[in-house]
């Protein structure tokens, strides 16, 4: 047996007795000497040494503070990106053993940083890699928290030195996805915490990969982003603060998406749909949902909901619902049995993907909660009988009845001008459309309360 495979076979046993609290504890003596040996190391010996040094890491306070103190995070990066090409396993070894180093505080943390920022963090995540993309964002987004993490996720957003590193890790992470929420919690603190987002998407753009319109382009990597950002927002929204500028490039970002939209082709699937600029203007629709929900912790920090109320964002709202055709179910009553051919909706607007429709149903709904302004202003821009349509089923839009409902439900809740507009809906004929009269609606007296509510006929 040559010495290499004893040096292998060393190196095998100590890291799987390094994998246990008790393992680590008698194995301080040997993080030195690991260190020593690394700048020497060939491949193989190398990737056994950085997992040996992940493990001796993991949760154990004097091995993490030995390793700063022996310049463990340069000795690891130094030896790392000495090979002429950087293995993903080697990457992936280096970045989980700075990655449990960094977990320790401050003093590491800051250690970590200065030893790979920004070179170092370029080469990997230059890496089209799942397995280094992980470790990596753990590194990231803990090196950009606790006491120091602002001055440092102000230089990973630095314009030069910083954005190239999260626009390859968001590509990567577009390509070949990522199963921890590291890079969830990254993104959120850049694009809303640190408000780069607006810098982030459009460092995204790139010749490659995008589609192309008269009023703009979209990539993949756009639509990740957008996706990852909504999913963070609705798995953890007490968790993380929105800001008004967040919500205010996000709406104009959707702004941009619907002009951009055809509008004329009625879409079959889901978010996502494959068409980048659809699937942008479905996620930051998602988003403003959210967004529009969200409620800080503290009683002193104004909702974004209420900056974006003041720039017509109802107003927009209204006239996107209301240049869509009607619901399914409403198509399909309309007199003459017409449906989908009938004159009026020649012009009328089609939903891009499944579930269009509700999305915009659920910002209303969620703007008009607790809300009396909100609920004046779409009674005084005749959006009633709009909302009112919005109550049935549609095959294109799952959950919308309960959305619709729910905004009903919203729009009348202690306001008395307009449960008495919706209460003399049914007394007013021109008011009562073909489509309200055949969905199934009516408006009663609640005897209780003495108020008018809406009803469904086919729950009764």
């Amino acid at each position: 047996m040559s010495r290499s495979d004893d040096g292998e076979e060393t190196l095998a046993a100590l890291i799987q007795a390094s994998r246990t609290p008790e393992g680590r504890e008698g194995l301080s003596d040997v993080l030195a000497d690991t260190l020593f040996l690394l700048p020497a190391s060939p491949s193989r010996l190398l990737l056994l040494r950085l997992r040996l040094l992940r493990n001796l890491l993991a949760g154990h306070e004097l091995n993490q503070y030995a390793f700063i103190e022996r310049c463990g995070p340069a000795a690891v990066a130094a030896s790392v990106l000495s090979f002429p090409s950087l293995a993903p396993d080697v990457a992936c070894a280096a970045l989980q053993a700075l990655g449990n180093a960094a977990l320790a505080g401050e003093f590491h943390r800051d250690a970590v940083w200065e030893a790979l920022f920004p070179e170092a963090l370029r080469e990997f995540a230059g890496l089209r890699d799942q397995g280094v993309l992980d470790p990596l964002c753990m590194v990231l987004d803990t090196c950009c928290g606790g006491e120091g993490g602002r001055r440092r996720l102000e230089e990973l957003c630095h314009q030069e030195l910083g954005l190239p590193i999260l626009v390859q890790v968001v590509t990567t992470a577009s390509q070949v996805g990522h199963k921890e929420e590291w890079l969830e919690w990254l993104l959120f603190k850049v694009c809303v915490e640190e408000q780069k987002f607006e810098s982030l998407f459009y460092a995204l753009c790139s010749t490659n990969d995008v589609e192309r319109t008269d009023s703009g382009e979209y990539n993949a990597k756009h639509v990740f982003l957008l996706g990852t950002l909504s999913r963070c927002l609705n798995s953890h929204p007490k968790e993380v603060t929105v800001s008004d500028s967040f919500a205010h490039d996000v709406f104009n970002l959707h702004k941009h998406a619907a002009e951009t939209v055809n509008f004329t082709h009625r879409g079959t699937s889901p978010l996502p749909t494959g068409s980048p600029a659809i699937d942008v203007l479905g996620y930051t629709l998602q988003l403003l949902r959210d967004i529009c929900a969200w409620e800080s912790t503290s009683s002193d920090t104004q909702r974004p909901v209420d900056s974006l109320l003041q720039t017509g964002f109802v107003k927009r709202l209204l006239r996107y619902l209301g240049e869509l055709e009607p619901p399914s179910t409403i198509r399909k009553s309309m007199a003459g049995g017409q449906g989908d051919n009938h004159p009026a909706l020649e012009n009328a607007k089609v939903c891009p993907y499944i579930g269009y429709r509700r999305d915009l149903v659920a910002v209303i709904a969620n703007c008009l909660h607790r809300r009396k302004k909100v609920q004046d202003e779409i009674r005084q821009l005749g959006g009633i009988m709009l909302l009112l349509q919005q109550c049935v089923i549609d095959e294109d839009n799952p959950y919308l009845r309960e959305w619709g409902l729910l905004a009903v439900k919203n729009l009348l809740e202690e306001n008395e001008e307009n449960q008495k507009e919706v209460s003399e809906l049914e007394m007013q004929e021109p008011v009562i459309t073909p489509e309200i009269a055949n969905i199934g609606l009516k408006v009663e007296i609640d005897k209780e309360t003495g108020r008018p509510k809406l009803v469904n006929t086919s729950d009764t």
